[in-house]
């Protein structure tokens, strides 16, 4: 089979399974066969990187850059659901609850001069910033692992700590990695600095977030909404206490549910294994 019919396959095979093991004729300490390529239609979670970094000397592809753009639109909807009651108010309309005009009836919080708070300003953080400029946003703050100066300053966004972000955003958005240093960095104390006009929206990784916490601050009126697109678990249980909260919209890890974005990550992801099996460089690969 050529390489082009390798390739159809396996663009069809990467659309409809999330992740591809390859195993070729390899054993490890313990004589048993061990996969020597791993290529993912995702952004590698720590444990993969953490595996191909072993003695075995897994090479690792994965599919960074195409999901951006749809990440960063989805997180805006989330935002906007979120901060205008969007499925609140839809609920309303549709079970009788829309009655006789009232001031201040379905009222949210908008983005007119509003400070945005963007947590880990890679290029999903940037994307999202991007998006938000037209609604009028007046300021933009960003607290980052790494000095990100040029990339601030096209924005342009200040540098603050995590307290100052939590202190004066009207609106944050988590588009950091997880790491050891951002695992359940929104919790108790993030949630207790923040406007209770506050929305809190995560399109990152459910582990960044202390749900009990989160939970809890809505609950308790801290901050004023919440847009998850990831969780801890997934799928979240459907007794899970937040799915019971009108204050706070869950869903089922979307963000790049595009057919366009899912397409070009299974493409990027048989290119990457083809590369691999060649013995040549992938075109996204995670250094060793």
């Amino acid at each position: 089979m050529g390489t082009l019919c390798h390739l159809k396959w396996l663009k069809k095979t990467l659309v409809s399974d999330f992740h591809t093991w390859w195993k070729l004729q390899a054993t490890n300490t313990t004589g048993k066969q061990v996969p020597r390529i791993y290529v993912t239609r995702q952004i590698p979670p720590d444990g993969m990187k953490i595996l191909h970094q072993s003695r075995l000397g897994i090479r690792l592809g994965y599919t960074p850059d195409v999901l951006t753009e749809a990440v960063a639109e989805l997180t805006v909807a989330l935002l906007l659901a979120a901060s205008r009651r969007l499925l609140e108010a839809a609920e309303k309309a549709k079970t009788g609850g829309w009655g006789t005009w009232k001031p201040l009836w379905m009222c949210g919080h908008g983005l007119t001069d509003s400070t945005v708070g963007i947590l880990g300003l890679g290029r999903i953080g940037v994307a999202v910033a991007t998006r938000l400029k037209p609604f009028g946003v007046k300021r933009f703050l960003y607290t980052d692992m790494s000095a990100r100066p040029e990339v601030a300053t096209s924005i342009p966004a200040d540098s603050v700590t995590v307290d100052e972000l939590a202190r004066l955003s009207d609106f944050i958005v988590v588009c950091c990695a997880l790491t050891p240093e951002t695992q359940g960095i929104c919790n108790k104390s993030l949630f207790s600095q923040m406007k209770d006009t506050a929305i809190f929206v995560n399109t990152s990784r459910g582990g960044v977030v202390n749900q009990d916490d989160l939970y809890q601050a809505l609950v308790n009126g801290q901050i004023a909404a919440a847009g998850l697109d990831v969780t801890e678990p997934e799928p979240l249980p459907t007794d899970h206490p937040l799915f019971k909260l009108k204050n706070c919209v869950v869903l089922p890890h979307i963000a790049s549910a595009t057919v366009s974005t899912r397409n070009a990550m299974a493409a990027l992801a048989a290119n990457n294994l083809l590369a691999g099996l060649r013995g040549e460089a992938m075109e996204k690969e995670v250094p060793l």
